[in-house]
């Protein structure tokens, strides 16, 4: 097995610094996770992850030829018990039958060294606000499995939960939402 684990900045196989081929990387849904934290009731906090979704990496000749571009369906919440994403589906709370995606759009990576970060515009419904990710970057990997190379990366940040129009149950849930996200993308053939 042959790695590469860097920074963004190290010289590898495209003109973008970076030791990623250009073109359009897949996802790897087995090994990526859409997790989030929020505080209950002031005192406590809530995981839970998001099941599907979809994400994709576009690698160009530069560093701002870099997109990212995801989606997630809301109804796929999962915090680890069934009646509370139950209700957090409903109309009450986050009514995913009106809201039934989030989908991000990367406006800009900047960064140096392991000191990187993502701008994009997440929409949640029919509000869209920008938003600022930290990215670490696992680095790359040719897989045992399928023979196909595989980078890793980790984004994390927060959101405002009023901010996309979801304000209910004040007091008994947190206002800042925070991010997680795990991605392996796996190279173009």
């Amino acid at each position: 097995m042959t790695s590469t684990n860097s920074t963004l900045a190290t010289t590898g196989t495209s003109t973008t610094g970076l030791p990623l081929k250009a073109g359009e990387w897949g996802l790897d849904p087995l090994h990526s996770e859409v997790g989030f934290t929020i505080r209950h009731l002031g005192i406590s906090k809530v995981r839970g992850a998001f099941r599907d979704f979809d994400a994709s990496l576009s690698v160009g000749a530069t560093l701002a030829d870099i997109a990212i571009t995801a989606t997630v369906k809301l109804a796929s919440i999962d915090t680890g018990n069934p009646d509370r994403d139950d209700h957090v589906r409903s109309p009450e709370l986050m009514d995913v039958a009106s809201r039934p995606e989030m989908t991000f759009r990367s406006t800009g990576i900047s960064g140096a060294g392991d000191d990187w970060t993502m701008a994009g515009d997440l929409t949640i419904g029919d509000v869209t606000r920008a938003v600022t990710l930290a990215v670490e970057f696992g680095g790359v990997v040719d897989s045992v499995v399928d023979g196909r190379r595989h980078a890793g990366f980790e984004a994390t940040g927060e959101i405002r939960r009023g901010d996309f129009g979801l304000k209910f149950a004040p007091g008994l849930l947190g206002e800042v939402v925070k991010i997680a996200l795990d991605m392996q993308f796996v190279e173009p053939e």
